[in-house]
């Protein structure tokens, strides 16, 4: 197939640009301006791009569509309502009106009933593109991973740093979070084979490793992994917590804010099975992450 792939500079895109390459199909990057190699694919703004008219005549020719494009955080450069909900909104009604069927959009685990602008945003542009889908006018399928984890990912930086120390200082509502990590590769490999033998799967797929296991034990896994002995666990107290989440609300460079504390206390994991269905294999475990994973 003939693929465009927005986001293919991202470390989710890029592992998903390497795997479909390998799998026979032609992929189109949809790059910004900043990224990618002048002349190669095309140079698209998910900040202004808001307008189906502005999309459909870079669909010509495109078979199917990956939208791999999302930030964690609003700012001025990268405003979250555009990039998650206007722009792929625009970009699947340009699919429509362009006859393109197969749409696949990376969201995330975990965003239903939180009151994120990161999870709000997110789900309207999965709305949006479901409702086609109950109209019969596309094929679309919502990927909704856990933690994504490799080389290359800013989360998995932040967890294997936190790996390395013999000493956490973590929030209590982090410790008790249960997640089911999954491996960039697998992710990447579920969108090839929803291109393929998986062509005919529609609507949400959580996409999850084999076993959910609390942040803290993920942790201690890839402490393991890498040899160590276990850490010391402490619970930060709440009122540290909240104010460090609100120091880093005022810092957009930082990952660590009060919509991250949100997200990564509470919940991330669903059943397995059907991610498993896809990949036609078990996902990668927690236990074998670093090994696999972090290359």
């Amino acid at each position: 197939m003939k693929v465009l792939l927005c986001g293919a500079s991202g470390f989710i895109g890029g592992r998903i640009s390497q795997t479909l390459t390998l799998a026979g199909h032609h992929v189109v990057p949809a790059r910004s301006a900043r990224h990618g190699k002048p002349g190669e694919g095309l140079v698209a703004d998910f900040n202004l791009d808001t307008d189906s008219a502005t999309w459909l005549p870079r669909l010509a020719g495109i078979e199917a569509v990956v939208n791999a494009v999302g930030v964690l955080r609003d700012s001025r450069q990268r405003p979250i309502q555009a990039v998650h909900e206007a722009t792929p909104k625009a970009l699947f009604d340009a699919c429509v009106q362009a006859g393109i069927r197969r749409v696949i959009q990376i969201s995330a685990l975990g965003i239903e009933g939180s009151a994120t602008r990161y999870a709000q945003t997110k789900l309207a542009a999965e709305r949006h593109l479901l409702g086609y889908n109950s109209e019969d006018r596309l094929d679309g399928i919502v990927l909704r991973p856990s933690i994504v984890f490799g080389a290359g990912g800013d989360s998995s930086k932040l967890f294997m740093g936190l790996a390395q120390s013999p000493a956490l200082l973590l929030p209590q509502a982090v410790i008790q979070a249960r997640v089911q990590p999954v491996a960039v590769q697998d992710l990447a490999q579920a969108v090839a084979r929803l291109l393929g033998p998986a062509l005919d799967v529609k609507g949400i797929l959580a996409c999850v490793g084999p076993a959910p296991l609390t942040l803290a034990e993920f942790i201690a896994s890839l402490r393991a992994q890498l040899g160590k002995r276990p850490a010391r666990t402490m619970s930060l107290p709440d009122v540290l917590t909240q104010l460090s989440a609100r120091i880093g609300d005022q810092i957009p460079s930082l990952p660590w804010c009060s919509d991250s504390l949100a997200m990564l206390g509470q919940d991330n994991v669903a059943p397995a099975q059907p991610f498993m269905d896809v990949l036609g294999r078990t996902p990668v475990a927690p236990a074998d992450l670093v090994k696999t994973s972090w290359r």
